[in-house]
């Protein structure tokens, strides 16, 4: 791996860190309980960004969705559909939200929308 694609993965890191970090803060400032990283599925090693436990919401945080990053790529794209698929059939409502949706507080909107509803 060249200088370049290091620091190119290094840079995407810290981008998706600063975006999770500014949903948790999002979610901090209207309490809403949340853990991270959470591990859903029994086999796979696949983990859900954010989850609400009690409401059975998770919500993933794309980064790189206007870069070419691994999540609008051929595999990557299609990884990503088994994964929401798992998790939607083991019982998650799930969102997925690209960087500016999470600035915007729009993806906040959409857990607090949910969790207002049934399960």
């Amino acid at each position: 791996m060249s200088a370049a694609d290091v620091l190119q993965q290094a840079q995407a890191k810290a981008k998706r860190e600063a975006l999770e970090a500014a949903m948790l803060l999002q979610f901090k400032a209207v309490g809403i309980e949340v853990e991270q990283q959470h591990r859903f599925h029994p086999t796979r090693k696949w983990r859900l960004d954010f989850i609400v436990p009690s409401h059975r919401i998770a919500l993933e945080v794309e980064g790189g969705s206007w870069t070419g990053g691994r999540h609008t790529r051929g595999t990557g794209f299609a990884e990503d559909c088994r994964k929401q698929a798992e998790a939607v059939m083991l019982g998650w409502r799930y969102l997925r939200a690209s960087g500016d949706q999470v600035k915007s507080g729009e993806a906040l909107r959409w857990v607090e929308a949910l969790m207002k509803e049934p399960a």
